[in-house]
């Protein structure tokens, strides 16, 4: 007992993080490499839906990501098919895949590999983007305040 008291006593005054929350997004971002032709190709698919690339058949049922605040951690539950000559469909991977780890959790296929390289909404506003000062007109500005010989 005294250790549960002890281990909400650190939780209560900030001595562990809390945990982050996590973002529900709309759609899916992959990149996908067809290794015959070397050409790689970055297609969406919305949650829920499902889009051919090449042979493979690739389903998307959750993206999650966080909030711009905290350390970036992208992850989408994935399923993976592949169509086989009689058009019969072939499970050739289903689980979690994450963009800051691709060869961890990539499909690699004889063919093609896939993997998730973000999740994007729509709806949300678009990120701050920091503009770097205009540094000709900051000399501008320096040069009007030196004093003249």
């Amino acid at each position: 007992m005294k250790r549960l008291a002890v281990a909400v006593a650190a939780v209560a005054c900030g001595a562990f993080p809390a945990a982050a929350e996590r973002i529900a997004n709309p759609i899916a971002v992959f990149n996908g490499l067809d290794k015959i032709t070397g050409v790689t190709t970055t297609f969406e698919i919305a949650i829920g839906q499902e889009k051919q690339f090449g042979g493979l058949i690739v389903r998307a049922d959750a993206c999650y990501t966080r909030p711009v605040t905290e350390e970036p951690k992208t992850s989408t539950f994935v399923e993976v098919d592949e169509v086989e000559a009689d058009k019969t469909r072939k499970r050739v991977f289903a689980g979690w895949m994450f963009a800051e780890s691709p060869g961890l959790s990539g499909v690699e296929h004889p063919i093609y590999d896939v993997w998730l390289t973000g999740c994007r909404d729509p709806n949300a506003p678009p990120p701050v983007v920091e503009v770097a000062p205009d540094l000709s007109t900051l000399q501008d500005q320096i040069d009007e305040g030196e004093p003249e010989d």
